[in-house]
């Protein structure tokens, strides 16, 4: 039997459970897992300048890559507590990533000693399994069940506490004969397809709600399949944009009280039933209850059985990973249009259809400082639909969410449910690791931008390309939108007359020459019709010199966004005229 010390066999272990990159910054009480890291060989490791940010860069690179896991490693103290942020923005959003943690020796943890902290029950809400291993040999089982829990029933993360002694040592451990652990997905029944169908086809404005799960999954041609069977109309959640295409003529465009479309409400408050699939029924998509369930019967299908019911009681609910259920769907689909029992949907798409035509929001403005709205429209035209969009929070997300168009499965990624400013940069480069030809494109409004704008040393380092689309107006201007409702404008300001750059007026931060001292590109852009220009030659010099290319675009200091002020999808304000 092979020896070798715990940390080598974590990192073995690693190997085979399919990682190949690593995001991390090291420490005294890891540095014997960095070494093993080394001798071992085979995961690249990109060195983060925050630890918080590697979180995120885990979190981008499992989003971006079908079957992947991220992972993120840091020393002990504040290392993990750094990452619970990123923790908890995985486990919002069902995303398995993989924090390990270096930690005191086993006999001071409980001593005070120099960054020994109880991380593991820190982080148990925001995880599946949080563990400070005490007994080296138990190494290999406590990994081993941190890939099955990760990939098992709705994912999630995991966090591993090594302490330091723990990882010096030696235990035996054979890694040819290591095996990954069987993964468990619950997989809905013919008999329960029969049921939603039934409920279904007794329907007359049938709609499927396509979550984050679908693409998860990896069953978006099934649902799209599902879809142009019955001809349903089928609404994307934000998690679930890119499963559908936008342009396809069954999208029926997103609902809530933000990031959605005036023709995704308008169809969804026509409709009588929906079809939930890996979804959350979310507050920001759903809104009031009572609005948004009165008059429908709905059926839910979800990979985890207590999500069921947890926000409303549906007429029916499935317990299913989305592909199962939907290649059932599929089947029973093609059975019954086969016997002619599948109802024809052609006048209620076409009427979806026609409301999308009529109810598009405007987007081309001449006005200067540029309005946010010609910047989407700008994006749309300069970025193509194999474009992989990163974004997180914000006026500039919702605003996004409304008027950028996505075309593919995991193209929008997007932290949905934490939403923490600074996650898009360090997120975009985990992206453009994970597939290293796509054309990444960030979006971020200033204060996000500069959150963590010191990972965008990170992408220049280690050659990272990608573009970062920074609209400044120099405002929390999401803040600022809500603070409407209370008369104030009160602690949003950003502005102030930067010394160093005269040339900005009022909008501070010189984020272009913050961007070229940590060894990236930018671009500013003040007039409207400068903007499909800049995109171009920004993707030119990401391609060129191998780094984070940021164009900044002075905006309008106030933009007022359409969203519900009252909390009700069938009362979305619109601040722009459509025309």
């Amino acid at each position: 039997m092979a020896r070798m010390t715990a940390a080598r066999t974590a990192v073995e272990i690693l190997r085979r459970e399919g990682v190949s990159h690593a995001f991390g910054v090291p420490g005294a009480a890891i540095n014997p897992f960095y070494a093993a890291l080394k001798a071992s060989g085979g995961i690249h490791h990109t060195l983060a300048r925050h630890v918080e940010g590697a979180s995120h860069m885990a979190e981008g690179y499992t989003r971006a890559r079908p079957g992947a896991i991220g992972v993120c490693i840091g020393t002990s103290g504040p290392a993990g507590t750094d990452m619970i942020t990123g923790l908890y923005s995985a486990t919002g959003d069902s995303i398995p990533i993989l924090c390990i943690t270096g930690q005191a020796p086993t006999a001071v943890i409980h001593k005070e000693d120099f960054q020994a902290v109880d991380i593991a029950s820190i982080a148990r809400p925001v995880t599946k399994m949080a563990v400070t291993v005490l007994e080296a040999a138990q190494v290999p089982g406590v990994f081993q069940k941190a890939f099955h829990l990760m990939r098992s029933g709705r994912p999630g993360p995991v966090l591993i506490d090594l302490p330091v002694d723990v990882q010096l040592t030696e235990i035996e451990f054979d890694p040819e004969t290591y095996e990954p652990l069987p993964v468990y997905k619950p997989a809905a029944t013919r008999a329960q397809i029969e049921k939603a169908m039934a409920l279904l086809n007794a329907s007359e404005r049938p709609l499927i709600v396509a979550g984050g799960g679908v693409i998860t999954a990896d069953a978006a041609e099934l649902l799209l399949e599902f879809a142009e069977l019955t001809g349903i109309p089928v609404v994307p959640t934000l998690m679930g944009w890119g499963a559908i295409p936008d342009d396809h003529e069954l999208n029926a465009g997103m609902v809530g009280l933000q990031t959605s479309h005036r023709y995704g409400n308008a169809t969804y408050l026509e409709s009588d039933f929906v079809l939930g699939i890996g979804n959350r029924w979310a507050n920001r998509h759903t809104g009031r209850l009572d609005v948004y369930t009165a008059g429908r019967t709905f059926v839910h299908v979800d990979i985890e059985p207590t999500q069921i019911g947890r926000i409303f009681a549906p007429d029916y609910g499935i317990t299913s990973d989305a592909k199962a259920a939907l290649e059932l769907f599929v089947d029973v689909a093609q059975e019954l249009k086969a016997a002619g029992r599948l109802p024809g949907r052609g006048d209620w798409a076409a009427a979806a259809q026609e409301r999308k035509a009529r109810l598009e929001r405007r987007t081309h403005f001449d006005d200067i400082p540029i309005k946010p709205q010609r910047v989407y429209e700008e994006m749309n035209k300069a970025f193509g639909p194999e474009t992989r969009y990163v974004s997180t929070i914000g006026l500039s997300q919702i605003a996004g969410a409304q008027l950028l168009h996505v075309f593919r499965p995991r193209h929008w990624i997007n932290c949905g449910q934490a939403g923490p400013l600074g996650w898009t940069i360090p997120a975009a480069l985990g992206v453009a690791t994970a597939d290293p030809e796509a054309s990444v494109v960030a979006l971020s409004g200033d204060y996000d931008f500069q959150f963590m704008i010191e990972e965008l040393a990170v992408g220049a380092q280690h050659r990272i390309p990608y573009v970062h689309v920074l609209v400044n107006n120099a405002y929390l201007g999401l803040i600022r939108q809500a603070q409407r409702a209370f008369a104030i404008d009160f602690q949003v300001n950003l502005e102030f007359e930067n010394i160093n750059s005269p040339e900005l007026g009022v909008y501070g931060v010189d984020h272009v020459k913050v961007a070229e001292g940590l060894g990236c590109k930018a671009i500013r852009v003040t007039e409207p019709a400068e903007l499909g220009a800049a995109f171009e030659q920004a993707a030119k010099l990401a391609a060129e010199y191998r780094v984070p290319v940021v164009v900044e675009v002075i905006l309008e200091r106030v933009t007022n966004i359409a969203m519900s002020v009252t909390n009700d999808i069938s009362a979305v304000v619109e601040f722009e005229e459509n025309d």
